[in-house]
């Protein structure tokens, strides 16, 4: 079985609990995704089933869409309402310096990594470190906040929605808006709306996937490509992997024979080369 099933992903449990439900209800261990959701929150989760696991790094987006809610006056370890709490403030700023400030990070910044998260420094994931209680220096790296728009302020808990590249950490964004804030804040909560070009509204559940109430979408639906019915000659080069000269701006061709699916071929310099092997 190949293709790519878009997951609502529920509170509380791991994207990779998500993955092995999958390997259960679709009786396969060839199931990946293509961006962790933490466990506390929610929302598109992109699977991949089969040969087409090999999409994974090209199925992650540049962009992705969350909403989130932040609650001011305290600011917790993993930067969460899961964690214990590091330090509380009463001295919360009014509503209009708090849209200011939150406004004002729709731009490009450096971003600290949190230590609770699966990034490696040295070969060891970061949140191994913050177990261990051992003290490691966090990486820092540009992320994008692309757009952000405040959705609902109500005393003290904030949410709002906002369009982030790829690696931004909602949970640091919160943390950075309440340091400019002074006086903290933490995520209480988090949806991931958008991945690319998948939206929420074309999600399951994992309760609805086991009724059988779900689509598995195939390369076409998930790749801007070019689709080919090859000729007999065509076909036998392909089945042996031979790079291809074809005119097209699409990086991505898939080659059909007799209105199968045979290869996928990815664009690399003047030639295609062949990045799936469907039928094989």
């Amino acid at each position: 079985m190949n293709g790519v099933i878009l997951v609502n992903k529920n509170k509380n449990v791991t994207s990779r609990d998500i993955v092995n439900d999958l390997v259960h209800i679709f009786n396969t261990k060839k199931i990946g995704h293509t961006g962790t959701l933490d466990p506390i929150a929610s929302g598109v989760l992109v699977c991949t089933i089969g040969k087409y696991t090999k999409l994974n790094d090209v199925l992650t987006s540049k962009y992705k869409e969350y909403i989130a809610t932040m609650e001011l006056g305290y600011l917790t370890d993993t930067l969460d309402n899961t964690g214990t709490i590091l330090s509380k403030s009463d001295d919360i700023p009014n509503e209009d310096r708090i849209r200011e400030v939150i406004y004002s990070y729709q731009k490009k910044y450096m971003q600290e990594v949190p230590i609770y998260s699966s990034v490696k420094v040295n070969g060891r994931k970061l949140y191994d470190y913050a177990r261990a209680g051992e003290t490691v220096e966090l990486p820092i790296k540009e992320v994008d906040i692309k757009e952000i728009d405040i959705l609902e302020v109500n005393g003290y808990t904030i949410k709002f929605r906002a369009l982030v590249s790829k690696g931004t950490y909602i949970r640091s964004l919160i943390r950075d808006i309440g340091e400019e804030l002074g006086c903290h804040a933490t995520m209480t909560d988090l949806i991931r709306t958008k991945q690319g070009k998948f939206n929420i509204e074309d999600t399951y559940t994992i309760d609805e996937i086991r009724e059988g109430k779900y689509k598995i979408l195939n390369i076409e639906d998930v790749l801007d490509l070019d689709i080919v019915n090859t000729s007999d000659n065509l076909y036998k080069l392909i089945s042996n992997g031979v790079k291809i000269e074809y005119d097209s701006n699409k990086e991505f061709i898939l080659f059909r024979y007799q209105n199968e699916d045979i290869s996928l071929y990815k664009k690399e310099d003047d030639k295609y080369v062949m990045f799936i092997s469907i039928k094989a």
